[in-house]
Order: structure tokens, then C-alpha cells, then sequence
């Protein structure tokens, strides 16, 4: 049903918040930078929704995170120099703790010192550096991140800046029924819908796929090949998890262990929200050979960079064609994305 050139779903949705502006909400982990990106004694400019944030590793001691701007000239602090566990601004040289305090100014006496600086919590785990920057006590660090700590898998960690709204990164995972949009890297693939859990605060959706007189590509061999079973006791499951504001996808051919384990972290850059760092840990469980997984690792990547890129092209479409319209006109009708619309709503921090 229309009314005028509006379905009533689309006319409905402009009447409560637009998913588009809902905001990350902020007291919750979120990966600002990859551990490799921020060597010894040096400092790393990250953002979280438009806050400037440095993350700052001294030779000998843990990361620590503070707001990039030194309260002196509002100058960024990345711009500086770490100085044992502190840091430096390039400026006049006023130095700052891991909590945020201001502990030199080089030219006053230490009964004279300023106010500090923001401190946010911090930790660093699987290749990824955390920060909590809401204002509610942070939770414990994540105990896990997919299956990259465990010696069964190989992993991969990758990703960009993409330019879009998070919410559309949740809903391009977790509706398969997009594989059209891959028709020309995995072939003709079909996928089968099979149920659907929620929960507070995540929901999951499980499918099983079908490939219709066609091989699989050397990519998705590489994946699943060596790990499937005989035909009577091989399966074909997927399960797609929104844990907000995380998501997951696990595969599994045959028994308890998935074949593949991906954990996706999504962070907004700037303060509208348009662009978002994705952070993709890709594991795959080791077959029984030794040595095959590594052979195969770069035809592995290649077909995963191919699968991203063409998702991120698609949900910058996505995010291009909101801001021409400016409002939210998806006509959605799969019913678990109507609901995953509703948890990321509901998870979010309206703006």
C-alpha cells in the first residue's frame, strides 16, 4: 500500500527516529586502532565520533589513551613526544600521565601545574587497541574477539574507513540475501533462511546456502574445502550475530568448531556519524595437513578483500543515497532486519 509515492512503512519510519541518526552509544569497548599501528614510544590520532583521541604506547608500560588536545593551546598531543609513561605536547612542552594529569610544565614550579587532560580507559587485546569513551564506568575488557587467540585458527585482521552510517555495516552482514551483489567473485550462490534469535541487546540469524550446478571459487574452497565432511555428515550453516555494537560470522561444515570465524568492530569517525573504521578479524580453523592454510593464505585474502570491497562500495551507495534524500526511505521486508533496525535503535544514543 502507497500513499502518494511513499509506501506506509516509508511514510511510518520518517515519524520516529531516524535509524540513520542514532548514534553509537558510547559506554561500550570500541577498537580505535590496530596494535601494530602504534609502536614503541611513538603516538597514534584516533577518533570516536568526532572526539580526537591519542593513543600514546611508552617503550616500557601499557598503552594509555587521553583526549588529542592539550588543555594549554588545544594543540593535538599526537603531535608530540612520549617521555617515559607520559607524553609530551610539541608545543611548550607541558607533559600529561596516563591519567590524563598534568604533571611538568617546563617553566612553573610544581605547585603551579594546570588542570589535566580526559583519560579514557584502555586495553589492548588480539591485535586491537580498546577505548571506552562514554562517561558510565567501564565494563570489563572483552574476553574474547572471534576465535584470534585460539592455536587452532590462522588469522587475518583487516579493514578501512568506510563512508557510511555503522547501521548500515549491521545490516549489509547480516542479510544474505544480498549475494547477488557477489555474483561476479563467489559465483551463484542462494541462500536459505532458516531461523532467527534475539535476546537483549544482540539477535542472530542462521542460514544455509546452496550453489546450483557450480563449483565454488578457489576462495571458498580454501575456506570450507579441506574441512568439510562426507557428504552424509557434511552441513552447511551460517550464523550472522549482532552482539551490539559488535557482529560476528561463524561457518560450520561439520562438527561443534566453526571452519570460519569473523568478529567485526565498527567505530564512527566523525561527529556526524558518516564514516565508520572497520575493524574484520578473519579466522579460519587449520585443517589436518600442516602447511596447506599457509600455501592457500594469499588466494584466501585476495577473495576476502574482493568480498569487502564490494560491501563497502555498496553501503557507501547506501549512505550517499540517504543524504540526497535526506531521510531513511528503506523499504525493508525481511523481517529479521526489521528487527535488527529496532535492537540497533534501541541500543543506540539518539542524537
Amino acid at each position: 500500500m502507497t500513499v502518494g509515492n511513499l509506501s506506509v512503512e516509508a511514510t511510518a519510519s520518517r515519524s520516529h527516529s531516524d535509524l540513520r541518526k542514532v548514534g553509537s552509544h558510547p559506554d561500550y569497548w570500541y577498537p580505535i586502532a590496530w596494535s601494530h599501528e602504534l609502536k614503541p614510544g611513538r603516538t597514534f590520532a584516533g577518533h570516536f565520533a568526532g572526539e580526537p583521541i591519542v593513543l600514546v604506547r611508552p617503550v616500557e608500560g601499557d598503552v594509555f589513551a587521553l583526549e588529542d588536545r592539550c588543555a594549554h593551546r588545544q594543540v593535538p598531543l599526537s603531535k608530540g613526544t612520549v617521555d617515559g609513561c607520559t607524553v609530551r605536547c610539541c608545543y611548550h612542552g607541558w607533559r600529561y600521565d596516563g591519567s590524563g594529569q598534568c604533571v611538568d610544565v617546563p617553566y612553573l614550579g610544581k605547585g603551579k601545574l594546570p588542570n589535566g587532560v580526559r583519560s579514557y580507559p584502555c586495553f589492548e587485546s588480539n591485535g586491537i587497541i580498546f577505548v571506552w569513551p562514554g562517561t558510565a564506568p567501564a565494563a570489563d575488557p572483552l574476553a574474547q574477539i572471534g576465535h584470534a587467540a585460539e592455536p587452532g585458527y590462522k588469522s587475518r585482521r583487516f579493514g578501512k574507513i568506510v563512508r557510511c552510517h555503522y547501521t548500515f555495516m549491521h545490516e549489509n552482514l547480516m542479510d544474505m540475501n544480498h549475494q547477488f551483489l557477489h555474483r561476479r567473485t563467489t559465483g551463484k550462490v542462494t541462500p536459505r533462511y532458516l531461523a532467527s534469535r534475539k535476546g537483549d541487546g544482540w539477535m542472530e540469524v542462521d542460514y544455509s546456502f546452496a550453489r546450483p550446478d557450480q563449483k565454488p571459487p578457489l576462495g571458498e574452497t580454501v575456506i570450507v574445502g579441506s574441512l568439510r565432511g562426507s557428504a552424509r555428515t557434511a552441513r552447511d550453516l551460517m550464523t550472522v550475530r549482532t552482539d551490539y555494537p559488535y557482529q560476528t560470522l561463524r561457518m560450520w561444515t561439520r562438527d561443534d568448531k566453526p571452519v570460519l570465524s569473523v568478529w567485526l568492530g565498527y567505530t564512527p569517525v566523525d561527529a556526524e556519524q558518516r564514516r565508520n573504521r572497520t575493524f574484520i578479524v578473519l579466522s579460519v580453523r587449520k585443517p589436518k595437513i600442516p602447511g596447506v592454510l599457509d600455501l592457500a593464505w594469499p588466494v584466501l585474502a585476495w577473495f576476502t578483500d574482493r568480498v569487502f570491497a564490494e560491501d563497502c562500495e555498496i553501503v557507501e551507495m547506501e549512505q550517499a543515497a540517504f543524504d540526497e534524500q535526506g531521510a531513511d526511505w528503506n523499504q525493508e521486508v525481511f523481517p529479521p532486519i526489521r528487527e535488527l533496525r529496532t535492537l540497533l535503535r534501541d541500543c543506540g544514543n539518539p542524537r
